[in-house]
Parts: structure tokens; C-alpha cells; sequence
């Protein structure tokens, strides 16, 4: 984990879960939220680093929000960094799909293609 650089925020650093710790029950469950389903597929579509949490426009609060992406973090699905006052995101695309092959593209599929 790395630290943050002084003074550059009251919060501390997220903590995140390796994929390869992460068993299927776990990832399963992340990906069963309507919410979480669409941070995945919004953050599929944008480049690494370049979306903050409060660029998704999904239908909670902030703390429900938080709690998502601490769920996202936890299934390995999610990397989360601060930049200066914001909390960027990128999806751990390459790390997930070598420990779940298979498992993004049916979830990141069109839904009119089910």
C-alpha cells in the first residue's frame, strides 16, 4: 500500500484487495447491485485514472456511494487513488479478467444481447 503524500488529504488511502484473494462467491455478490453493474461498465468505458467518484451519476448518496466502491475495492474489481482533493478510479480490467476469464465480458455485454 502506498502512502499518501504529505498533506494532501484528511482521508486515508484506500485499501485494496489483490484478485487473485478474491473468491467467486465474493466477485459474484459484488457484481449483483444494479449500482456497482453500472460504476463496472461506466468505468469500462472510460480511459484509467480519469473518472472520480463524483462523476457517476447513479441514484445514492455519497456514503452509499462510498460503500459501492469499498465493495468494488474489496472483489478486487476496482483501484482507487487519491489526486489531489478528488478519488479517481480506474477498473482492474487485466488483474480481474486473469483470475475470473470470462466473467467482465458477459457482465459488460450489451443488455438487449442477454
Amino acid at each position: 500500500m502506498s502512502k499518501q503524500a504529505a498533506g494532501s488529504s484528511h482521508r486515508a488511502a484506500p485499501v485494496h484487495t489483490d484478485p487473485e484473494d478474491v473468491s467467486v462467491l465474493t466477485a459474484l455478490s459484488a457484481l449483483a447491485d444494479p449500482v456497482r453493474i453500472q460504476l463496472i461498465r461506466e468505468l469500462a468505458g472510460s480511459a484509467d485514472w480519469t473518472r472520480s467518484c463524483g462523476s457517476f451519476d447513479v441514484p445514492v448518496g455519497k456514503a452509499a456511494l462510498s460503500h459501492h466502491f469499498s465493495v468494488l475495492r474489496g472483489a478486487g474489481l476496482v483501484e482507487q487513488r487519491d489526486q489531489g482533493p478528488k478519488r479517481v478510479n480506474r477498473l482492474r480490467r487485466e488483474e480481474f479478467d486473469a483470475r475470473f476469464p470470462g466473467l467482465l465480458d458477459l457482465l459488460l455485454r450489451s443488455e438487449g444481447a442477454d
